[in-house]
């Protein structure tokens, strides 16, 4: 059988449908938390395309596998979305999922639904082959990222014991192939002043003031941080500055900023911690928060706002079957990038060290922003790439991949 033939002529087969499994996703609001909703429509919609080993675990995410080889390959997708904005700013109504003019419209079509309903056209042609490989393929569909990127996939590692041997991200990037990007953390700062009278401030330590000095010192740091030949420079900002009084006739005593840092590769959470302590004075306290807000099944399952850096290098051989199975599905070099903003790769790749790719439809410029849209052609090669990554993995060398199993 020739599998690369037989995958693309079913993706073409089942392009409509992706593009209705998307569409119908749309129509359902999911952000973080609230996807109970679009889980049981996305169990309902593997079970249609024939789907039988299908599960959600105790934070809500749904886990389907095909195949049941020694070898795991994650592919994966969070269905949590940000909230729609101003609704005058889009086209069509933000929940519309319309398909229109060779697109699927809709806030989460590109992040990113979109590779959600590759997944299941995905998992449908792997079944639907009867492939019995190497791997035993879990597509996942996880919960909660848009809040707190990577969690899901530190409850799958740690709680459900699901650790892949590779996996996939589907986050968009334009189909290009992706093999990392910066991490990040959220840092605060507590600043303490004294209070005194309005009318004798120099009774007292005013923290606007104070704190006024620490955020011109952090924009000094953002300039000199490090960078990567790769991955680019890390990047610092104040995007919170709060104070507290006992009156506005009064000396702020109590002030409260919120620090968002991106990490370049060689930057860790400790080394990022010290230079704001190296910053900030004796007046403070520096600390990373936590995050602790339960999923729609009712779990709490806290985590520290520290997001790692990750990338894998461009000859690993995930890179190469990535190569490998692009190049034989549509005859042309794939473009080798990163993105710009976080994914679940943070935990998967930047926590425990397992080879990560990025593969997805739609281009992360709509990610967020109003009009969000993903062609349906893009829909149907990434159900493609999904559906022989596998056989292209579990070839003696991929870069030799013919396109037959």
């Amino acid at each position: 059988m020739n599998t690369v033939k037989a995958i693309k002529e079913k993706s073409a087969e089942y392009r409509i449908k992706t593009a209705e499994y998307l569409s119908e996703m749309v129509q359902i609001p999911s952000t973080s938390g609230e996807e109970r909703e679009v889980i049981l429509k996305i169990k309902s919609q593997l079970e249609s395309a024939g789907i039988r080993d299908l599960r959600i675990d105790g934070l809500g995410n749904l886990i389907a596998r095909v195949g049941n080889g020694p070898k795991i390959l994650a592919i994966d997708a969070h269905i949590d979305t940000v909230d729609t904005g101003d609704p005058a700013q889009w086209e069509f109504p933000p929940f519309s999922g319309l398909i229109r003019d060779g697109f699927v419209h809709g806030r989460g079509t590109v992040d990113q639904e979109g590779g959600a309903a590759a997944m299941i056209t995905a998992a449908r042609i792997l079944n639907e082959l009867q492939y019995n490989g190497e791997y035993s393929v879990y597509f996942t569909f996880t919960v909660m990222e848009e809040d707190c990127d990577g969690l899901c996939w530190l409850y799958l590692i740690e709680k459900e014991k699901l650790i892949p041997d590779v996996a996939v991200i589907t986050e968009p990037t334009n189909l290009n192939l992706y093999r990392g990007h910066r991490g990040r953390m959220e840092i605060e700062i507590d600043i303490k002043g004294l209070s005194a009278h309005g009318s004798a401030p120099e009774r007292g330590r005013n923290v606007i003031y104070s704190g006024s000095r620490i955020a011109l010192e952090i924009e000094k740091l953002h300039s000199r941080l490090r960078a990567d030949d790769f991955l680019g420079k890390g990047s610092i900002a104040a995007t919170q500055f709060t104070t507290d009084s006992p009156s506005l006739c009064a000396i702020p005593d109590k002030g409260f900023m919120h620090i968002d840092r991106r990490l370049t590769w060689g930057e860790t959470k400790e080394s990022a911690v010290s230079e704001i302590i190296a910053v900030s004075g004796k007046d403070c306290s520096v600390t990373v928060p936590e995050y602790r807000r339960p999923s729609y099944t009712g779990m709490l399952f806290a985590q520290e706002k520290y997001f790692p850096t990750w990338m894998i290098p461009e000859k690993h051989p995930l890179i190469r079957a990535g190569r490998t199975c692009f190049t034989s599905l549509f005859e042309q070099e794939p473009y080798i990038d990163k993105w710009t903003f976080s994914t679940n790769g943070v935990a998967i790749c930047g926590r425990y060290g397992i080879p990560c790719i990025g593969f997805g439809p739609g281009n992360e410029i709509y990610a967020h922003a109003p009009n969000e849209k993903v062609p349906v052609s893009d829909l149907e090669k990434a159900a493609a790439f999904y559906a022989l990554l596998p056989y292209v993995l579990e070839s003696n060398n991929p870069a030799d991949f013919n396109g037959k199993a």
